[in-house]
């Protein structure tokens, strides 16, 4: 997959950031980059093999430490709330931005 100039200019307007016809071929290319990376990784056999939390978990004796879970902080939700500049039942309400 690889994106096109008039799909960089869209997404930059969508994201309200003002990007140059220049800009926006160099950022194209580095995208497009990305993407290329991301085809090769998808393209990879990967049938078999287990999903790891820690590349090394598997080795002997090593162990990911996890903390405890519990609650560490106060319930400010309110608190937060009231500096919001607009909330509704216990939402933040934001402008759409996607069309």
């Amino acid at each position: 997959m690889s994106l096109t100039l008039d799909q960089v200019e869209r997404v930059a307007e969508l994201a309200r950031i003002a990007v140059s016809a220049e800009e926006a071929a160099a950022v194209m290319a580095q995208l497009n980059r990305v993407l290329a990376l991301v085809d090769e990784l998808q393209a990879a056999d990967t049938r078999g093999v287990a999903p790891m939390t820690h590349p090394l978990e598997h080795e002997a004796g090593v162990v990911q430490r996890r903390r405890p879970d519990e609650v560490t902080e106060p319930d400010r939700r309110e608190e937060f709330q009231a500096l919001a500049p607009a909330a509704e039942a216990g939402l933040y309400l934001v402008p759409r931005v996607i069309e």
